[in-house]
């Protein structure tokens, strides 16, 4: 089950992330929308962090988060945000996330 909320909270951190990147494209009152936004997300992401750490491994658990977000992140700004798919870029992407799924592997 942690590991299930691990991964809510990974999602919610791709969120705050997308809240981010459309209060960039707007401005006036939209533009404060989308930072509430981050702020909502971001509260809730910290807190299934906190909820998760208290039984999985600390460092395997923010190590997973932050991949988690810097993975759907990187989708996002490709799908979404129109940013390049280039090779290398999706290499390394794949190499972080095989680093992600072998912190999993090899956690108690």
């Amino acid at each position: 089950m942690n590991w299930i909320i691990l991964i809510v909270a990974g999602l919610f951190e791709v969120a705050f992330a997308f809240c981010l990147g459309k209060a960039k494209e707007t401005t006036g009152t939209e533009m404060y929308g989308w930072y509430a936004g981050f702020v909502a997300t971001c509260g809730i992401s910290m807190g299934l962090l906190i909820k998760a750490t208290q039984v999985l491994p600390i460092g395997t658990a923010y190590a997973v988060w932050t991949g988690i977000g810097a993975v759907g992140t990187v989708l996002v700004g490709i799908f979404v945000f129109k940013e390049p798919a280039t090779f290398l870029r999706l290499l390394f992407l794949m190499t972080l996330i095989g680093s992600i799924v072998g912190l999993k592997a090899v956690s108690h």
